[in-house]
């Protein structure tokens, strides 16, 4: 059994900053050491970690890699690489791949390939349909993180629109409802306004929060919150991009919470605005919306109405992304450089380091009950992430790993920069070296 000893890093855990070391053995975290203290017994390697933070690996509740059937887009070996060298180590992905994650018999083979390709530590949402409800009471919630509910139509064939199958989901559900809120009849009026504004059948890329408006996610949200109230149900409301839907939550502790509510990365980094220099490569569902919802999500986060920090991670090939608001497709790919994006944040003082490490690691870990992870503690898992702050670099075409092979962060200069990620205590990224020799593990809950 190899013993790593982590030394003299800056550790941020639990809302706090101190300076210390810790040995990691038999994938997990073994001793903790505050100060300058030695190990209580031997070590076999050395990590000299002076001038670097270490914290708790990332968990992003929010990706897709596409696989299977996607592949042209992402895998599960490229997007598990980007991850990694990210600082994220476990992820939970959605449904709407082909075919669509709607079955026992899907879930458990994308589960498969999980075991075979990841690198990271991962789980599977099963995706809701307006005819799949007797599933759920045979999921087993300690091996599946949660129901993906589409309330307005994204990619693939999931948009569940009827009030009665909403109410049974709500009513019947034991484990998390991860939903995807917007408003498709606002979304088709609203599309439908523009009609005589169309150039080819298309409207330029700025009438995109037009369309998928507001009010659109604000009526949806709220008809999610309504129905997990009614029922007391365990709602997650994924990527909230308005201010309004912010007053569809609370500050209630989180332990506390049945209705919990994530911000993504693209809405904390760009407005509309951005639309006039990064076109489509910032398109995705919810839109980007105006300066002031991000400056209100950016506060959500610090107030605690939002609880979670996640990627959305969505890669397109670059040429699906031609076209403006109805043809490009939607989505980016955000997950190498999820974490060096909050953490540029932070030395925009937008928000505080403990902040970034509450809501990309320990928040998720909480809110999905995952066993032993997204903590430093002694005996958990030891998913952990070391970073150097003024380091500068470039994301540069050839750093990108997603299979897609494009950023809209390309050009950007990151000054924090991730030295090293570990996943069940290996080394799985050291430098720009990735060591595929070691895979992940299934996310166990509760």
């Amino acid at each position: 059994m190899k013993r790593i000893y982590i030394k003299d890093a800056i550790i941020v855990n639990e809302g706090k900053r101190f300076l210390g070391s810790i040995i990691i053995a038999n994938q997990c975290i073994e001793e903790i050491i505050i100060g300058d203290d030695t190990p209580s017994a031997d070590y076999d390697e050395v990590i000299d970690a002076s001038g670097c933070f270490l914290l708790p690996g990332v968990i992003d509740d929010h990706v897709h890699f596409r696989e299977p059937g996607l592949t042209h887009k992402a895998d599960i070996s490229s997007e598990s690489r980007a991850a990694v060298a990210g600082g994220v180590t476990s992820i939970m992905d959605m449904p709407n791949t082909t075919p669509l994650t709607i079955t026992l018999e899907a879930l458990n083979s994308k589960l498969d390939l999980y075991k075979e390709k990841s690198l990271v530590n991962y789980s599977c949402y099963l995706g809701a349909t307006n005819d799949n409800a007797d599933l759920f009471k045979t999921l087993d919630p300690h091996m599946v993180c949660g129901i993906k509910l589409f309330m307005g139509s994204s990619t693939g064939n999931m948009l569940v629109d009827r009030l009665s199958t909403l109410d049974r989901i709500f009513s019947e559900s034991n484990i998390i409802i991860a939903a995807h809120c917007e408003d498709q009849n606002e979304i088709r009026c609203n599309t439908l306004k523009f009609e005589d504004e169309k150039i080819n059948d298309d409207l330029p890329i700025s009438y995109h929060p037009l369309i998928r408006s507001k009010e659109a996610c604000f009526s949806s949200s709220k008809l999610a919150v309504d129905l997990a109230k009614k029922h007391n149900a365990r709602l997650h409301l994924l990527h909230i991009s308005t201010a309004n839907e912010l007053d569809l939550l609370n500050k209630a502790p989180l332990a506390d919470k049945r209705i919990t509510a994530e911000a993504c990365v693209s809405h904390l980094l760009f407005a509309d605005n951005d639309y006039e220099h990064l076109g489509t490569q910032i398109k995705c569902n919810p839109a980007i919306k105006s300066a002031d919802d991000k400056k209100a999500l950016r506060e959500g986060v610090n107030s605690g109405l939002i609880d979670v920090i996640a990627t959305d991670h969505a890669p397109h090939c670059i040429n699906e992304k031609a076209g403006g608001a109805l043809k490009a497709v939607s989505g980016m790919p955000m997950i190498q450089f999820s974490l060096v994006s909050m953490l540029e944040l932070v030395d925009d003082e937008v928000f505080t380091i403990e902040t970034v490490v509450e809501k990309m690691c320990h928040a998720p870990a909480t809110i999905f009950e995952i066993n032993k992870r997204g903590f430093i503690r002694e005996g958990y898992k030891a998913d952990l992430v070391l970073v150097k702050p003024n380091s500068p670099w470039t994301v540069k075409e050839e750093i990108i790993l997603s299979k897609c092979k494009w950023s809209p962060l390309e050009g950007h200069q990151f000054q924090w920069k991730v030295e090293k990620t570990f996943v069940n205590g290996n080394i799985v990224f050291n430098e720009s070296i990735i060591n595929d020799d070691t895979k992940g593990q299934q996310l166990i809950f509760r």
